[in-house]
């Protein structure tokens, strides 16, 4: 266990009261009503005149970020429609929206500056030396009101424990300022259920961006100027988080969601970054080494030159970190391992996919890709993965596909090792053991001569486009960092508006900001509570055959009138002698199919999950399309829901979408081709199933005609491609149709992982 995580916990058992207080940190009497939030009236639109202003606002400045002469023409378009009327439009112009939004109070932390230099500088120095350099930030104090809602009480007890987590990395837009970069700097609290961080509602706000200083290239070495730099980066998060020191050691009230005051603990948890260190040799750093301390480094300090510090434990005796600035604070135990950079981008695209390459190169003298059937959000990587520039998206889609695609191609042991990496990035519960295997496993690549050794600092170590790359797309890209502070507070007020407006009801559920839902978009977040659910689209296909017969024919199936007929027996409880005697009493049948109403078709249906490892809405929902047309999409069909993983599902491919009354009642139904598993068990070198086609007695596919209820959501079939060379031609289309068997690719995403098992 990390010792900030023991921390926690033990402040966790001391603080875990959470007792309501009064705004003046007296405990409240249990039972006691929390005191209205705001004494505003329901129908105070402040600073807007009306709800239209703001919506107006809202939907030009946060949801379609229309530019400044685009605003103008069209409210000028708006008030020449209205000027016949004797009215205007509710804005004059762009200057006038954007004066309305800085002067929302709720949600205004504004943007603040403090400048540092060198105090002493000699003739001929360096530019670095002689620069001022400029740190903006946002009051984290005023943050982190937002997320939960000062002064000082007498004592902790009964006080709620709120770590600080903080984030920091180099993003695209640190280029082109200058003599000066900007990374951004990222703030949270450990009190933020995970559905929230999941569903991206401002649980990571941004409260800085730290100056990192440039130079000739000569200087790129210089230890003085390296110094400067991390001493300045340490120095500037001190200085950003020292409005939160005093409520470190006395807690401080702040309201919380449920509208009581309570006293508030801070402390500093988890520090997020792309490398970490430990006290290995810089030679060896697979080497046995401990974890480093405060302690340990000053122990360090005292016993050796300043050379040996640096050259064999990597510590400079002059950078003080920032978190020696506040208590219960130690630097190496609140560093926090980034999965993204450090796993994913690392450890998997620079070392594991180039490793693999570089064995099917020597071996086949080609490393190209297999079609990959389409899935939401799935990247089939058609032109290969010859990218000039990796992103994290790119990495992530690759690993969802890569282990099929070289199941076959290689020796089972490196199968097995990316089976077990994957397991560690996907399995959090399993990742102790999938580590475990995955060193075991990765000996093939020394074995075979792709390695020499793997003292690889990736491998060892194992937010940005909303707060920072949309709002420097917006900007002019001149100076553009005064332009993205000003468009950040915007948006935070916009967001604290609305927020005020729901909580008093001026924005009820019905009438609240509309969020667009694109049929074409397969795959997104969602807030409706449900645990599982798939629905028909909202509208029906005018090109179909509403009576049985004719849609048989029309969809090419004879045996569509029959399929239906066992289907509603079923539902009706008819026993299976009655539903099998449909050739031989037709009479019966017949009967039965003509009371029901004509059929209507739908070329898609609508699932709803419980995903909270995926992106997902504030109650950990999400959403996804299941098309019928053009493409069958296969899907999750449970059978026995006692039994776990996918020991208690099939998986089928949708032929169509279809529904009916019978008695008055509505039956939505699938009509289905049935796979049916390999094995008892997962492959042994991937760890997937794998499935085939399933087929009848009389040699065709097992087809029949399933309630829509019995949907879990979709599924993605990968071929099992061996050493089968496909012509160049091949369409990816073409694979469910071509191959004999498929693996059911538990890495699609990750609640896909957790049930496909």
């Amino acid at each position: 266990m990390f010792p900030w995580i023991l921390l926690l916990s033990l402040l966790y058992v001391h603080f875990s009261s959470n007792r309501p207080c009064d705004e003046n940190g007296n405990y409240l009497h249990e039972g006691t009503l929390a005191p209205p939030r705001t004494q505003k009236k329901c129908d105070d639109w402040t600073p807007f005149d009306s709800e239209l202003q703001f919506k107006v606002a809202d939907f030009l400045y946060h949801r379609e970020e229309m530019s400044q002469g685009n605003i103008n023409y069209l409210l000028e378009l708006w008030g020449l429609s209205l000027m016949k009327h004797g009215s205007s439009g509710p804005f004059e112009s762009y200057k006038h929206i954007y004066d309305t939004i800085d002067a929302i109070e709720e949600g205004d932390a504004p943007w603040q500056c403090f400048k540092t230099s060198i105090d002493e500088i000699e003739e001929d120095v360096p530019n670095w030396k002689q620069q001022e350099y400029e740190i903006w930030y946002r009051d984290p104090e005023l943050r982190i009101q937002d997320m939960i809602y000062e002064e000082d009480p007498v004592n902790n007890d009964g006080a709620m424990y709120v770590p600080i987590i903080l984030g920091s990395d180099k993003t695209t837009v640190s280029v082109g300022t200058g003599d000066i970069e900007y990374h951004p700097l990222y703030l949270s609290i450990g009190t933020v259920h995970n559905s929230v961080h999941r569903a991206h509602r401002n649980a990571v706000v941004l409260i800085g961006f730290l100056a990192i200083p440039k130079d000739d290239c000569k200087y790129d070495n210089d230890p003085n100027f390296c110094r400067f730099k991390r001493q300045l980066y340490h120095s500037s998060i001190s200085a950003i988080l020292s409005t939160l020191r005093p409520a470190m050691k006395t807690p401080a009230v702040y309201r919380c969601p449920d509208g009581h005051f309570r006293r508030i603990i801070f402390d500093l948890g988890p520090f997020i970054v792309i490398q970490s260190s430990c006290t290995s040799l810089p030679t060896d750093i697979d080497s046995s080494g401990g974890p480093r301390t405060n302690m340990l480094t000053d122990t360090l300090i005292a016993s050796f030159n300043t050379a040996t510090l640096r050259d064999e434990y990597g510590i400079d005796p002059q950078i003080v970190p920032f978190t020696r600035d506040f208590p219960r604070a130690d630097i190496h135990e609140l560093i926090s391992s980034d999965l993204l950079h450090q796993a994913i981008k690392g450890m998997f695209k620079d070392h594991l996919v180039t490793w693999v390459g570089d064995y099917l190169e020597a071996v086949y003298e080609t490393a190209e890709a297999n079609p990959v059937p389409p899935f939401p959000e799935l990247c089939r990587f058609k032109q290969g993965r010859c990218f000039k520039q990796w992103t994290g998206d790119d990495s992530k889609a690759l690993m969802k596909i890569y282990l099929p695609a070289i199941h076959g191609l290689i020796p089972p042991e490196v199968v097995k090792c990316i089976s077990a990496f994957l397991d560690f990035c996907y399995i959090a519960r399993r990742a102790d053991f999938a580590l475990h295997q995955f060193h075991i496993y990765q000996e093939i690549f020394r074995v075979s001569g792709v390695r020499d050794g793997f003292s690889l600092p990736h491998q060892h170590s194992l937010r940005h486009i909303t707060a920072v790359k949309k709002p420097w797309r917006r900007s002019s890209h001149f100076e553009a960092l005064g332009q993205m502070l000003i468009t950040n507070q915007r948006l935070d007020k916009l967001n604290a508006a609305q927020a005020d407006y729901k909580s008093r009801q001026m924005l009820p559920p019905e009438r609240q900001v509309p969020v667009v839902e694109d049929e074409d978009d397969d795959r997104g977040p969602t807030d409706e509570r449900v645990l599982a659910d798939v629905k028909l689209a909202q509208t029906k296909e005018r090109k179909y055959p509403s009576e049985l017969s004719s849609l048989a024919v029309h969809i090419r199936e004879p045996r569509f009138p029959s399929l239906v007929h066992e289907f509603l027996c079923q539902q009706l409880d008819t026993s299976q002698d009655d539903a099998s005697s449909f050739s031989a009493d037709s009479d019966m049948s017949d009967d039965i199919l003509e009371m029901i109403s004509p059929i209507s078709v739908f070329h898609s249906a609508v699932a709803t999950f419980y995903a909270l490892s995926d992106i997902s809405g504030i109650r950990g929902m999400c959403r996804e399309h299941i098309h019928s047309t053009p493409s069958w999409d296969c899907v999750f069909v449970v059978e026995d829901q006692e039994k776990p993983g996918f020991r208690g599902m099939s998986v089928v491919q949708v032929k169509l979408f279809f529904s009916f009354s019978y008695e008055g009642e509505e039956y939505p139904c699938v009509l289905v081709e049935w796979f049916k598993k390999v094995g008892r068990s997962p492959e042994e070198q991937t760890g997937m199933w794998v499935v085939k086609p399933e087929i009848d007695d009389r040699g065709n596919r097992l087809t029949s005609v399933v309630h829509i209820d019995t949907i879990l959501r979709g599924a993605h079939l990968l071929p099992v491609f061996r050493k089968q060379l496909l012509p160049l031609r091949f369409r990816h289309i073409w694979s469910l149709d071509s191959f004999k068997s498929f693996f059911v690719n538990k890495y699609a995403d990750h609640h896909v992982n957790e049930v496909a098992f």
